[in-house]
């Protein structure tokens, strides 16, 4: 894996990387653009966050967001998008767009939807179920169960792609980023 910091994303789709589609490439039904999943995932995040700290509130009987676990939370932005760039064996593109509260990776690669599935959800379990059930088991460590929650969170864009694999991907199915469009097709080699 060769990573690569990009800076700031336009908002261009022209400026992401590409590939050749692959025979019979049939694109995902998903948002738009950057800023409507932007807009979906803000949503989606929205109601994880008031479960999770609803969960830590019955956990504990009080209401207490950890300042050191906030600021764990922010470092872990940029190795949770390490971690999806791990799971990939060529270049990898990471952007930023904080106005929209984006921070991303992305690559033209293929993969398998067992991969990209594993992919999309590795930095949310590393970074955030661990750290939230530890908090549940031990319930003075609070600033993991802040980070595990706000961890949980910003994992609404992933779960947005883990849907749309697992609603549209057929068994056997590969998928790659065309620009910000993933792509699913069936291998000719099976």
């Amino acid at each position: 894996m060769k990573f690569h910091y990009m800076g700031k994303y336009s908002g261009n789709e022209e400026d992401l990387p590409r590939r050749d589609h692959e025979p019979g490439a049939v694109a995902f039904k998903e948002a738009e653009d950057s800023k409507a999943l932007s807009k979906i995932a803000n949503a989606v995040s929205i109601v994880i966050l008031m479960i999770a700290f609803a969960l830590m509130f019955l956990r504990t009987r009080t209401f207490e967001v950890s300042m050191p676990g906030f600021v764990l939370y922010l470092l872990s932005l940029v190795p949770h998008e390490y971690l999806h760039a791990l799971c990939y064996h060529g270049d990898v593109y990471m952007y930023q767009n904080l106005k929209h509260g984006m921070l991303f990776v992305v690559s033209p690669e293929r993969m398998s939807k067992g991969r990209f599935i594993f992919m999309s959800l590795l930095p949310t379990l590393v970074l955030a179920v661990i750290p939230y059930l530890l908090f549940m088991i031990h319930p003075q460590f609070k600033a993991l169960g802040t980070l595990g929650a706000a961890g949980l969170a910003s994992g609404a864009g992933d779960y947005y792609n883990v849907y749309n694999a697992l609603t549209q991907m057929p068994k056997g199915a590969w998928t790659y980023l065309h620009g910000f469009h993933s792509y699913w097709y069936m291998p000719q080699d099976r």
